[in-house]
């Protein structure tokens, strides 16, 4: 009899206030937020000390300072999250190469293979976070079950820095007792009409059917999230793939609004993609932004440059000029920028030919600065020089 799969679900706790936590040891035990600056900020992280005074993620700075005035508010450092992220993605895909990456601090892993070499699925979850946290300073909560959304609720349940498992065929009696607004694609307004209905748990909406709640939902949300609520999850893990982009992309812990909220996002995410281009020594013409709004629906707008890229400052502004063929009027809960249409830059520049139109100007200059900035994280870590774009409060 075939044994069932065994996902893990794994979470950096606080990434972004952990990292400033690790990295300047006085601002342990404090509450640390980071937040855009300016009067339309918005929060991009609060660590758990924060959090005790009502600040949670994409909350406006304004109101997190009214909350919490003796809090520690710093501009978010995307290259060093990213590095750091890279990182710990490395422990993770030691114990198998099925590892789906849904934003810098969290992924899931399938280790039904990799019971052979490691043991069952809680040691292997065991094991990483203990690699993990030896190896950066930073703690990770995991959930264990058999399929991805099961074990995505068990990581948020224990944490901070917690382990959660869900026993093999033991979905649906772990899911039945939780509230209806746990599972995925329920949001306010779906509680609210499940509610009407008087499905307040889980375990109700696997009782009630499909055909109850269509009438409120729809009858392709109603089949879904009825499978759902009774343990069935067929989706698999998806890999990173051998690239035919390079890309970065968030999931944001509460949906943000409007382009003050969203461009320092799209900043991080050009950088860490001009610095993985010039590791992979690749440049390339195709600039394409991703954004998922709140109720799923997805946008792709895409440029083609008119000479290969490398530059985060280059990346940034196509993508942000892209986001402005976006409806911003609704709430966006992920972002993305990914390069392609490669080019080898060394091989691109040995094909420029006679007539070959001259660089833009200062382009050399940037090159010379990214190299620079390059052998300097190289040497002393993604932290230590940063682009300014990036450090700017909203």
């Amino acid at each position: 009899m075939e044994r069932a799969r065994a996902i893990l679900h794994l979470d950096l706790d606080a990434f972004y206030a952990s990292v400033e936590q690790l990295d300047d040891p006085a601002l342990r035990g404090r509450p640390v937020i980071v937040a855009g600056a300016s009067n339309r900020g918005v929060v991009c992280a609060a660590s758990y000390e924060a959090r005790r005074f009502g600040v949670r993620s994409a909350m406006p700075t304004v109101r997190a300072r009214q909350l919490c005035p003796a809090g520690v508010f710093l501009p978010p450092r995307f290259d060093r999250y990213g590095a750091l992220s890279d990182q710990v993605f490395g422990v993770y895909r030691r114990v198998t190469p099925l590892v789906e990456p849904l934003s810098l601090d969290e992924a899931f892993l399938d280790v039904t293979a990799s019971r052979a070499l490691f043991g069952e699925a809680e040691e292997i979850a065991r094991r990483l976070r203990r690699e993990v946290k030896a190896e950066t300073g930073l703690t990770v909560s995991a959930g264990v079950a058999d399929v991805k959304f099961a074990a995505k609720i068990a990581s948020d349940l224990g944490k901070p820095d917690g382990l959660t498992v869900v026993p093999p065929g033991g979905t649906a009696a772990f899911l039945a007792p939780l509230p209806v607004g746990r599972l995925w694609g329920v949001g306010q307004v779906t509680e609210a009409a499940l509610t009407r209905l008087r499905i307040a748990t889980i375990g109700d909406l696997a009782r009630a059917g499909a055909a109850r709640i269509e009438p409120a939902v729809g009858a392709s949300s109603a089949a879904w999230l009825v499978a759902l609520a009774r343990g069935e999850d067929p989706r698999e893990v998806v890999p990173d793939e051998a690239a035919k982009s390079v890309g970065a992309e968030e999931t944001f812990e509460e949906d943000l609004l409007g382009d003050e909220a969203l461009l320092p996002w799209l900043r991080g995410q050009a950088e860490r993609v001009a610095r993985r281009l010039r590791a992979a020594g690749l440049a390339g013409r195709v600039v394409t932004l991703k954004v998922k709004h709140a109720d799923f629906s997805l946008v792709t707008r895409r440029v083609t440059l008119p000479a290969p890229q490398d530059d985060g400052h280059a990346i940034y502004e196509a993508a942000a000029a892209q986001l402005a063929r976006v409806d911003l009027s609704r709430r966006v809960r992920l972002t993305g920028i990914s390069v392609s249409g490669f080019e080898a830059e060394d091989g691109a520049r040995q094909q420029l030919g006679l007539f070959a139109p001259a660089a833009p100007p200062g382009q050399e200059k940037r090159s010379r600065l990214n190299a620079a900035l390059d052998r300097l994280a190289d040497k002393y870590g993604d932290g230590a020089v940063v682009p300014a774009s990036t450090r700017r409060g909203r």
